[in-house]
C-alpha cells in the first residue's frame, strides 16, 4: 500500500497538524507495513527534519513570497490551491509506484483541490474538523468531540463518503495506550500542574501560567511541582527557560517525547484546546483550557459542556488573575469528576489503524 501525506506545518500553522499525521503515518507502516511519504511546502518553522528523523520521506514543496490577495486559513498555503496542487502533482507524477491513498490535513485546501488531484490518486482520504468547506474523498476523520456531530457534514461530502467522526477516532502514539496501562488511580489531588500551550504559544500563555503559579506560591504544598514545556518553535522558549529559574519547583522542558509520561503523573494541565485536548482526557487529566485560535473555540466550550475541562475563554480575555482564580476554585470533586469525563469521552479509542482505512489488506473495500 502506497500513501502520501500532504501537510504543513509553520509558527502560525502549528504543529498539531503534522503530529497527527505523523502517528498516522507510523500506525500505516507498522500495522499495514504502508510504504508512506509526506509532502510539505518549506514554511518557516516547518517540521520536516523531525518527520525525516521519524524515518519518512518528505518531498520539500518551495517556499515563495506569500501571495497576498490569501486571507483566512486560504493565506496558510501561501500560494493558490490551484498552484499548490500543480506542485503536489509534479511530485506525484515522479513517483515509482502508484498512489492508493492521499491523505490531506490541511484547513487551506477543499474539494477544488482535490478534484485536481483525483486522476492521480486511487483513493482521497481527509482530515479536518471545521465543516466549512465542501470536500471530494472517500473518507474524512474529524477526531473532534461535537454534541451534535450527525449532521455535521452534511452536503459537504459525497453521499459515499465515510465518515469517521468523535475522539473514539483521535490518533494517539502509542505511548498513551502504554500510559493509560499504568495510569494510578485520580484522587483530584494538585501536587503537581503540567503547562503546555502547543508547539508554539504564539501570544504567550506559558509565561501567564508560570507568573500565576509564582503569585500562588506561599499557598502550594512543599512537595508541589510544576512541569512547563514549550517546542522548539516556540520563540520566547529562552525567556520562559529564564522564568523557570526563579523557583527550583518549576520544570522546565523543551520538545519533550514522553508527553504521555508527563501527562499520567500530572493532577493538572493548563493547556490550549486542540490535539492535545484527546491525549489528556484518555489519560483522564482535568485541565484549565484557553482558546488560543478561533478554529479551537467550539470544541473549547463543547468539551467544558462535556465536563472534560474548565474553559476560561480567549487569550485576550485570560490573565493571571484568571488562572488564579480558576485554580483556587478547582476542588477535588471537581478534578476527579472532570478525570472520569475525560475517561468516559474516549471511550473505544484503541490503538489499532483498522477503523481508519475502509479496506482490507489487500486494498478491497470493507464491508
Amino acid at each position: 500500500m502506497h500513501v502520501v501525506i500532504r501537510v504543513d506545518a509553520s509558527t502560525i500553522i502549528g504543529s498539531g497538524h503534522v503530529m497527527r499525521c505523523l502517528t498516522f503515518a507510523e500506525r500505516l507502516r507498522d500495522e499495514r507495513q504502508a510504504e508512506v511519504m509526506f509532502i510539505s511546502r518549506n514554511l518557516p518553522g516547518n517540521m520536516i527534519a523531525l518527520v525525516r528523523a521519524r524515518g519518512f520521506e518528505v518531498a520539500r514543496l518551495p517556499r515563495v513570497e506569500p501571495d497576498p490577495a490569501l486571507t483566512g486559513y486560504a493565506a496558510w498555503l501561501t500560494v493558490s490551491q490551484e498552484q499548490d496542487a500543480r506542485d503536489t502533482m509534479a511530485v506525484l507524477s515522479g513517483l515509482a509506484s502508484p498512489v492508493d491513498w492521499l491523505v490531506v490535513d490541511s484547513y487551506a485546501l477543499d474539494e477544488r483541490w482535490e478534484k485536481l488531484l483525483r486522476p492521480q490518486v486511487g483513493h482521497i482520504f481527509v482530515v479536518d474538523d471545521l465543516a466549512n468547506r465542501k470536500h471530494d474523498c472517500e473518507v474524512l476523520l474529524d477526531q473532534n468531540f461535537h454534541l451534535s456531530k450527525e449532521n455535521r457534514y452534511a452536503g459537504l461530502v459525497p453521499q459515499a463518503c465515510r465518515l469517521l467522526v468523535g475522539p473514539r477516532y483521535a490518533l494517539l502514539r502509542e505511548e498513551f495506550y502504554t500510559a493509560r496501562r499504568q495510569l494510578r488511580e485520580r484522587k483530584g489531588e494538585r501536587r503537581q500542574i503540567l503547562i503546555f500551550y502547543g508547539g508554539s504559544d504564539r501570544t504567550d500563555e506559558t509565561s501567564k501560567a508560570i507568573r500565576t503559579l509564582l503569585m500562588l506560591q506561599p499557598q502550594l504544598a512543599t512537595d508541589f511541582r510544576a512541569i512547563v514545556v514549550v517546542g522548539k518553535s516556540n520563540v520566547r522558549r529562552e525567556a520562559v527557560r529564564q522564568l523557570c529559574d526563579r523557583a527550583t519547583w518549576l520544570e522546565y522542558h523543551c520538545q519533550v517525547d514522553n508527553m504521555a509520561e508527563l501527562m499520567a503523573t500530572s493532577d493538572l494541565m493548563l493547556s490550549a484546546g486542540g490535539t492535545t485536548t484527546w491525549e489528556r482526557c484518555y489519560l483522564g487529566l482535568p485541565a484549565l483550557v484557553t482558546a488560543v485560535a478561533d478554529n479551537q473555540l467550539p470544541g473549547c466550550i463543547e468539551c467544558a459542556e462535556a465536563g472534560v475541562q474548565t474553559y476560561l475563554g480567549r487569550t485576550s480575555e485570560v490573565t493571571e488573575e484568571t488562572l488564579l482564580e480558576a485554580i483556587g476554585q478547582l476542588t477535588s470533586e471537581q478534578l476527579q469528576a472532570q478525570s472520569a469525563a475525560g475517561f468516559r469521552l474516549m471511550a473505544g479509542n484503541t490503538y489499532t489503524v483498522a477503523p481508519y482505512m475502509p479496506f482490507m489488506e489487500d486494498g478491497s473495500e470493507a464491508k
